[in-house]
């Protein structure tokens, strides 16, 4: 079945301020030149990004939750062993000539879908210097339209619908929106941490200045930023200058905290399901999660877990040392 992709617009001031026309948010900047060293060894020669989550890769979800809010040109910033994400989304007329021969039309389906998701496009960051670098590597193909980033391991569930609401806030105010979920005071110092007023709408806040990664004592809140941009591309301007921050990168964090001060940002509360794929216990409950939430697999797998789980506790904790062993 087809699917209509309707873009965002959002208005831009003629010379005197006034709204002039609309101009289309189609562009979405997905980063994914980490070496994902957490997963060694699996990813000496397989991008992080391409584990398997279920029976897709974790960043065709990522794609696809940008195709359903309608933004249908994707730029992927790739480094050195990236191939694989390339040619994930490209066909791949051998495979495709195999399962049509074999008159298999529902895997078929399933090998073309990433490359009709929309205009696929790919370029190399060359040196890593961070995430604002990786943003800073999208400004020739983005230009000057407002444009949205998602990070290559954070996962929304495909059931949630924040992108799109975030799109809707940019439409709204203008500048840029950030992504913020609340996280345990424990867990803030593994992200960029907002500092935040009331917007007088439900789930929109002011962000007034953002840290990345403080200590639980220098936190300004709980807010954390998660994976989901969408970006004025002032930016570009603001990180063409911003010096090296935290682990000698470039970090966009630092980037927003300087349009944030000029009262451009605004943060979406999120409380729904994200993943982190880039961590091995959050892949872990990713895959399970989406796995239970499958027609064609949920039934089955999640009668067979609860055996499972019910097993572990039977024996203490046996079953699960002897499969350490």
């Amino acid at each position: 079945m087809s699917r209509m992709i309707v873009p965002h617009t959002t208005p831009t001031p003629d010379s005197d301020g006034a709204p002039r026309a609309t101009r289309t948010v189609r562009k979405a900047v997905v980063p994914a030149a980490g070496l994902g060293t957490r997963f060694l060894p699996a990813t000496k020669a397989t991008p992080k990004e391409m584990l398997p989550v279920v029976d897709k890769p974790a960043i065709q979800y990522v794609v696809e939750e940008a195709a359903a809010a309608g933004l249908d040109d994707v730029l992927m910033i790739t480094g050195r062993h990236k191939r694989a994400i390339e040619d994930h989304f490209d066909n791949a007329f051998e495979l495709e000539q195999a399962l049509t021969a074999k008159g298999d039309t529902v895997r078929l389906d399933a090998v073309r879908d990433p490359a009709r998701l929309g205009d696929i496009h790919h370029i190399r960051q060359g040196d890593p210097l961070g995430l604002g670098h990786a943003v800073l590597c999208a400004r020739h193909h983005v230009g000057d339209q407002p444009f949205a980033v998602l990070l290559g391991d954070d996962l929304i569930d495909p059931r949630e619908t924040l992108l799109s609401r975030m799109l809707e806030v940019r439409d709204q105010y203008g500048g840029s929106v950030v992504a913020l979920m609340e996280v345990p005071p424990e867990q803030i110092h593994l992200y960029g941490c907002a500092a935040v007023e009331p917007s007088g709408e439900d789930g929109v806040v002011r962000v007034t200045g953002l840290v990345e990664k403080p200590s639980r004592e220098n936190a300004p809140s709980r807010y954390a930023v998660i994976g989901r941009y969408v970006l004025d591309p002032a930016v570009f301007g603001v990180l063409e200058r911003t010096p090296p921050g935290r682990g000698g990168e470039i970090q966009l964090t630092d980037a927003l905290q300087e349009l944030a001060t000029g009262g451009t940002v605004h943060g979406v509360v999120f409380d729904g399901l994200r993943y982190d794929t880039g961590d091995r216990a959050d892949y872990l409950r990713t895959v399970v999660r989406l796995a239970c939430a499958r027609d064609d697999l949920g039934p089955e797998f999640v009668a067979w877990l609860k055996e499972f789980v019910a097993g572990l506790e039977e024996d203490g904790g046996q079953e699960r040392n002897r499969l350490a062993a």
